[in-house]
């Protein structure tokens, strides 16, 4: 199916739902299908809703104020704190399961006191094709419909849509996304440990690099993954980025040579996963 009769399965998909809430991240895919929510059923029609939590970044938040503001929708704050769930600081395989369930519940419920009994996320076909989105069987769970996945829409697409639409995010990398992803599976998290990763990361920002992750792998052990054609400011930089995060409590300080890709840290249970 070309992209075109895609973007308009997309379009009578939502005519047919009338009104939606939209879970909305600001990133590439949900901010794009706010987007075309909005076009489509008019900003009576459709809410945003956002999670604001401790394992998610706060400059993401402001950047999901000004994208919901500049597209005239309404935005709702919902507040979670998915450390206080032991299902969820164990960090097992099923870590992104027990996250989206506990996210979703919340914004479900809030969207249906406000009236939105349908709740449309922003996963796109890529997402079920080629990767280990254990939390994908959360939202199905939740009855959370995934509209631009089930227009086969991919994320080339939506950002080649994206630019038609003069979104600013069409060209933007993958946003902070929450940092539990950064967790190596069976090291239990806590607030204390993110806490040091968001310091971690926060520093990094300073060398203006394209994409940075900061992964723990234990007590001892960062490893840091920027885009390979970037590595060469982490190694200008080495001596103020280690000092750094030894101050931190690490010992041990690695630039992955491999440069950074989506969901490395689930190599180790086979594959390239989230």
């Amino acid at each position: 199916m070309k992209t075109k009769r895609k973007y308009e399965n997309l379009k009578e998909r939502l005519e047919n739902m009338r009104k939606v809430a939209v879970a909305f991240s600001g990133g590439v895919d949900s901010t794009f299908l706010l987007r075309v929510c909005r076009d489509t059923l008019g900003k009576e029609n459709v809410i945003a809703v956002t999670v604001k939590s401790p394992i998610r970044f706060e400059k993401d938040l402001e950047n999901v104020k000004q994208l919901a503001s500049d597209m005239g929708v309404r935005l709702i704050e919902v507040e979670v704190d998915e450390l206080s769930d032991e299902r969820f600081t164990k960090n097992d395989e099923l870590r992104c399961y027990y996250c989206k369930s506990i996210d979703f519940s919340k914004i479900k419920e809030v969207a249906n006191i406000h009236g939105f009994e349908v709740v449309v996320d922003g996963t796109n076909y890529d997402d079920v094709r080629s990767d280990y989105r254990p939390g994908i069987r959360a939202l199905r769970e939740l009855g959370i419909i995934s509209p631009l996945r089930d227009s086969e829409l991919t994320k080339d697409e939506i950002r080649r849509l994206s630019k038609e639409l003069e979104l600013p995010t069409w060209n933007r990398p993958p946003i902070g996304c929450c940092l539990a992803t950064r967790f190596r599976y069976g090291l239990q998290i806590t607030n204390e440990k993110i806490e040091k990763l968001r310091k971690i990361e926060n520093y990094l920002e300073k060398f203006e690099l394209t994409l940075d992750r900061a992964r723990y792998h234990d007590q001892n052990t960062i490893r840091i993954e920027v885009l390979p054609d970037e590595m060469n400011v982490i190694l200008e930089n080495r001596v103020d980025i280690v000092n750094f995060i030894k101050k931190q409590g690490f010992k041990y300080v690695s630039l992955d040579l491999e440069g950074y890709r989506t969901g490395s840290m689930n190599e180790e249970i086979g594959g390239s996963k989230k």
